[in-house]
């Protein structure tokens, strides 16, 4: 993917920020910035400007979890039910416009602030156990912690980032994807190694041997050695704006607000959840 179209992921996946049984209105949907999914049931969770929804295992139509109406910029599965995020306080909120990173343990029903309130919004978030990569959006600064956020370490990272991966293996061995290409670190960010430079676009890592990247096309590629080299393997069939993947499958956000998922490696693709 050239670098014209790593800009507009860029734009895709870093922009556009400003009851539990209530469905979700289209337009609440098309602004999707994380997905999700609990391991044990199933569930897919998808993070918007509006809140957190829910579309259950086995159905398409999406509901909103909780109360909560925060603007939810990054979003990570971190375990069964623990969620971490990060983002923008609801309209009239009493609080700082950056939320630093909040956790939820109830799968989303409610939020509280870990650390970093009014300090820093991550835009990107990934997360293994209890280790959290996070990018700044205002600074840019890439930011680990070993402690489920609490206290964090800042890294330089090799260029803007526009998404992050992490070996399941080994949460110290971290893929960014940048506007300057792909880049590969083994020591948690510290240092940094070129992979490709013309590559890039969101990202999905759920077995060592298949790192996949999906471009502003909605182009599907995989890589067997971390990203090194890629081979194409099918079309999600549009714009990406969040891209996750669980066991047993990869999900795709697209602009419209239609998620989909595959359960062959990307080659194929079905709806998993549509807005009401």
């Amino acid at each position: 993917m050239k670098r014209t179209l790593i800009a507009v992921v860029l734009i895709a996946a870093l922009g556009g920020c400003g009851g539990d049984d209530d469905p979700a209105p289209r337009e609440e949907l098309h602004h999707i910035h994380g997905l999700g999914v609990d391991a044990r049931s199933g569930d897919l969770f998808i993070a918007t400007h509006n809140g957190l929804f829910v579309a259950p295992a086995g159905k398409t139509s999406v509901q909103r979890v909780g109360d909560s109406r925060q603007d939810i910029m990054g979003f990570s599965v971190a375990g069964p039910r623990r969620f971490v995020g990060s983002g923008h306080p609801a309209p009239g909120a009493q609080l700082p416009p950056n939320l630093g990173l909040i956790e939820s343990v109830d799968r989303g029903r409610t939020w509280r602030n870990v650390s970093l309130l009014g300090r820093a919004d991550f835009h990107v978030l990934r997360s293994a156990g209890r280790t959290v990569y996070g990018v700044d959006s205002g600074t840019g600064r890439l930011m680990v912690s070993r402690d489920g956020g609490r206290v964090w370490d800042t890294r330089d990272p090799p260029a803007g980032v526009l998404d992050l991966a992490l070996d399941p293996r080994d949460a110290e061995r971290v893929v960014a994807s940048t506007e300057r290409g792909m880049f590969g670190s083994s020591d948690g960010g510290r240092r940094w190694r070129p992979l490709q430079s013309d590559a890039g676009g969101l990202l999905a890592w759920p077995q060592p041997s298949s790192l996949y990247l999906v471009d502003a096309r909605g182009q599907v590629a995989r890589s067997a050695d971390g990203g090194r080299r890629f081979a194409a393997v099918g079309d999600a069939g549009g714009q990406p704006v969040a891209f996750a993947a669980a066991p047993g499958g990869l999900y795709v956000a697209l602009a419209d607000g239609t998620v989909k998922s595959s359960g062959d490696g990307g080659a194929t693709w079905a709806v998993r959840a549509v807005p009401s």
